[in-house]
């Protein structure tokens, strides 16, 4: 059996969850948060919203983060407001998926974030 290494899995990891995720005929708030964050990620944008029925995306990607201070609340950041059209919301969200360093480490810690609240903690 081949080895794959740790970015390769975390890869097949993300096309596994998206694919599970959008198979389901109703989006769970769980599952929306999930294909948003992965949007959000792909096209630094912020306010996705999906319609899931219309199969568009509406978002604002962030053009220029060169006024960006994380002390400070941002609200003349530059962006672009932009509505895309999906036919296939797998095949989409699996386009935006990256294999860069820094994106690996992202979708590590989403699915950490995803099993963690998949979780059931019992009071005892």
């Amino acid at each position: 059996m081949e080895t794959f290494n740790v970015k390769s899995r975390i890869l097949m990891e993300m096309e596994s969850l998206i694919a599970r995720s959008s198979s389901k005929r109703e989006m769970t708030p769980k599952n929306k948060s999930f294909h948003e964050a992965i949007i959000k990620k792909h096209y630094n944008a912020v306010d996705v919203n999906i319609d899931y029925h219309r199969s568009r995306v509406k978002m604002n990607v962030v053009m220029d983060e060169s006024g960006y201070d994380p002390k400070t609340v941002n609200m003349d950041l530059v962006v672009l407001p932009t509505n895309l059209f999906f036919k296939n919301l797998r095949d989409f969200l699996k386009s935006c998926l990256e294999g860069d360093a820094k994106s690996i480490a992202f979708y590590a810690k989403l699915m950490k974030d995803l099993s963690s609240k998949e979780t059931v903690h019992l009071a005892v």
